[in-house]
């Protein structure tokens, strides 16, 4: 039976922003998963989760045991892993040679550190560029404060590992995403958490029912989609405030 092809495309997915092709590379020179780990920063278990998600996206194993040799045996890149590596490194120098043209170009307004999310395919349609603030560790957890082009602030809560993986830090570009049905819109905020409150101006040109999807204009350019609380009737124009659950907003990074 042949090999399945090596699924190139979902493995980079929207480019290689995290440490996970780091880590690959690591293994491939150290022959370990302990050694790859610590040079990458990051806790055995984050290794192994990085392993086991390029795998799954690249559709077959990437690192296999090996037996013997002084160490006692550890670990290896299969051909698969290999190819995906040299794959890594092409798509590495066309990125830079393309945004080195864009960057020379006069009269350029995009924000070039943002464009790796126009390669995302998901089913959330949020999707706001943001700026890290902190990253706080606690209960296993990381707490990542972020920061919208307007000013407003945005909670997200993600896994240790995840946050290691992805090497977050203060200062770094990002896109937060969360699905519409993960935002609740209220007229007001009374009663909410005092975080993760985005206040903006209904759109749209109908009367919405309590319960129906709505879209706040956060600021020009930048809107949400949610839905109203049950208690409401929100009409376009009106002020309202939507409020997200920190553990449903998903960082990305865009490379």
């Amino acid at each position: 039976m042949n090999p399945a092809p090596l699924q190139f495309a979902e493995a980079f997915g929207n480019e290689v922003a995290d440490k996970r092709l780091d880590i690959l590379r690591r293994l491939r020179d150290a022959s370990s998963i302990s050694e790859a780990a610590r040079g990458a920063g990051v806790s055995y278990k984050a290794a192994w989760q990085a392993i086991e998600v390029l795998s799954n996206l690249a559709g077959t194993a990437l690192v296999e045991k090996a037996v013997g040799g002084s160490g006692g045996g550890g670990a290896r890149l299969t051909p698969a892993g290999e190819q995906l590596l040299e794959a890594a490194q092409l798509l590495a120098q066309a990125r830079n040679s393309v945004l080195s043209v864009l960057e020379k170009r006069q009269g350029n307004t995009l924000n070039l550190s943002t464009l790796g999310g126009l390669g995302l395919r998901t089913s959330m349609r949020n999707q706001l560029p943001c700026r890290i603030l902190s990253v706080e560790y606690r209960s296993n957890a990381a707490w990542v404060q972020l920061e919208l082009p307007h000013g407003a602030q945005l909670l997200s809560k993600i896994t240790q590992e995840s946050a290691e993986l992805l090497g977050l830090q203060a200062g770094m570009q990002a896109l937060a995403l969360c699905k519409a049905s993960a935002v609740t819109v209220h007229s007001e905020a009374s009663g909410l958490p005092d975080y993760n409150q985005l206040w903006g101006y209904l759109f749209g040109s109908i009367e919405a029912a309590p319960g129906s999807e709505v879209s706040i204009q956060l600021h020009p350019g930048l809107q949400l989609v949610g839905f109203s609380s049950r208690d409401a009737a929100p009409r376009a124009g009106d002020q309202a405030v939507a409020w997200v659950d920190p553990s449903a907003v998903v960082i990305a990074l865009a490379g």
